[in-house]
């Protein structure tokens, strides 16, 4: 009979051994160019194998856990398949987080390590304040020049000294251990720990590679942060099953982009609307080589149906849209090439691996066409939420992962997302979709660049619509105009009651609009208008 290590080792479901599989197939494959540095699969996969000896050897076991505070680099991904090789829980640092935050986490999830590239130094030192837990301080390269000595008074260890000896290391992982800590942003209270596992990342890797319809002839660029599990798990984790090529950028550069478009022959991008816009309006974009572009997929927020066909157009190429959430790995629906200007506006259909459905306050499925919680079934879902068995049990109520996002299918089985049930906003006893409000908003004037619908304190209303906008460049918004110019679009009483105008709004790290932020900002606007 197999020990039950070997009978792990044959049977398992293990993100590591999605980059071992691909470094047998296709060594000599460029996998990452990060820079000057071009790495092949057979290096990247030999470099993560005495990143996981470098663990084991310093006594880390299957189920501690790491934390990584990196940009974008080959250095986070080359760890975080370390850790998953060794059985460690890789905990990625929202890299815009404030040093209290930073260190709740670090705390909450019971980290040994930390790898810290040398910019980021300062801030993970302030961040480990009074955590005498944690022991290990790694530092890698990134932008920052020569490595400290030490970190928060903590020696520190280079990377490549961190490192043992070549060869695979084996030790018994489960199917559903945790392979991230990824937390989600504490808009009300304190980031909730998702705890993701093997067979969630792997099925959803496969899920996009099969959906996306992508190869191991794509060249992708990786411009969104890495530790969001929208670039990780829907685009990094999926190249390398496929044996793919990653560039790696360490932000949005609309010229660097262009360029390395150009010089790599990309055929995959993954950004925000707003960075596509950029794209787009650029006045040399016509003269640029675009035509190895195969795709182009946008997520964090709705793209108005004028940019979406100005980017279709100029771009050349499909555009699709992911939506999902942390806690599902993340994808659940496409909104697919084929139903961009048939349906725009919606989230599209479900992937292969999940099931969608819609429940009532009640736990009753809804009737087609009306309104519910969306809520999932699918092997990508969370283990849970870490240290937190209430909100676990409060998210599986009745066997369904509770979203905590509103929608409908229409009757082509498309699904629109109305609200997060936390963005819906109660006026004068009804309630609205502040998407719904958005996107009335931007047909009505094509001078806005981007806008957001709240709901603030008012005497009379309880919480009145009101539109936060951002003028196009060059041009300005009136609110009288505006608001007349909406009245076409929607009922009377889901109008905005007023018009605020910004330079910028407020955003996470991943580009999503800060709502919560907006709401403190602005909660006293309507005292003050009466005042």
């Amino acid at each position: 009979m197999p020990t039950p290590l070997q009978d792990n080792l044959v049977h398992r479901v293990n993100v590591g051994d999605t980059l071992t599989r691909t470094a047998d197939r296709l060594p000599d494959k460029v996998a990452l160019v990060d820079g000057d540095r071009r790495i092949t699969y057979r290096e990247l996969d030999g470099w993560t194998d005495r990143l996981a000896r470098g663990l084991v050897d310093r006594g880390y076991a299957p189920g501690d856990s790491l934390a990584l505070a990196s940009g974008n680099s080959a250095e986070f991904l080359a760890v975080y398949y370390a850790c998953a090789k060794a059985g460690v829980v890789c905990v990625p640092l929202n890299l815009g987080w404030r040093p209290d935050e930073a260190g709740y986490v670090l705390g909450h999830a019971g980290v040994r390590g930390v790898v810290v590239e040398t910019q980021l130094a300062d801030w993970v030192g302030q961040a480990l304040d009074g955590l005498d837990g944690v022991t290990d301080v790694v530092v890698a390269p990134g932008t920052g020049g020569a490595v400290p000595g030490t970190v928060a008074g903590r020696a520190t260890t280079p990377i490549g000294e961190f490192e043992g000896a070549d060869g695979p290391v084996e030790v018994l992982v489960e199917d559903r251990a945790p392979v991230t800590y990824l937390y989600t942003s504490g808009t009300t209270s304190a980031p909730k720990g998702v705890v993701g596992n093997h067979t969630a990342v792997v099925v959803e890797s496969l899920t996009m590679a099969l959906e996306a319809r992508w190869t191991d002839d794509d060249r992708f660029v990786a411009m969104m942060p890495m530790f969001h599990t929208a670039q990780l798990n829907c685009f990094c984790t999926p190249a390398v099953i496929l044996g793919a090529t990653l560039v790696v950028h360490r932000g949005f550069d609309a010229d660097r982009l262009l360029d390395t478009i150009e010089a790599e022959r990309i055929t995959q991008v993954f950004g925000l609307p707003m960075m596509f816009r950029a794209l787009t309006e650029r006045p040399d974009i016509a003269d640029r080589d675009l035509s190895t572009l195969r795709r182009a997929c946008y997520a964090m927020a709705p793209m108005p149906e004028p940019q979406l066909r100005r980017a279709i157009e100029v771009l050349g190429c499909e555009m699709f849209l992911l939506f999902g959430q942390t806690e599902m790995s993340p994808t659940t629906t496409l909104f697919r090439p084929e139903h961009q200007l048939t349906h725009a506006g919606a989230v599209g259909t479900p992937t292969v691996s999940v099931r969608v459905a819609l429940m009532g306050p009640d736990g009753e499925r809804v009737a087609p066409g009306e309104q519910g919680e969306i809520v999932y079934r699918s092997p990508q879902a969370l283990t849970g939420y870490l240290h937190d068995e209430a909100a676990t049990e409060a998210a599986f109520a009745g066997g369904w992962f509770h979203s905590g996002d509103i929608g409908r299918f229409d009757a082509d089985g498309v699904l629109w997302f109305a609200d997060r049930s936390k963005d819906v906003i109660k006026t004068g006893g009804e309630n609205v979709a502040s998407i719904e409000v958005e996107r009335a908003l931007y047909a009505a004037d094509p001078r806005i660049a981007e806008v957001v619908a709240v709901g603030l304190p008012h005497e009379r209303w309880t919480e009145a619509i009101t539109a936060v906008v951002v003028a196009q460049p060059g041009a300005s918004i009136d609110e009288a105009e505006l608001l007349t110019a909406v009245r076409a679009h929607l009922d009377g009483f889901k109008v905005p009651k007023a018009v605020v105008v910004l330079t910028e709004l407020p955003r996470t790290s991943t580009g999503k609009v800060q709502k919560n932020v907006l709401r403190q900002r602005l909660a006293d606007h309507y005292r003050e208008v009466t005042a």
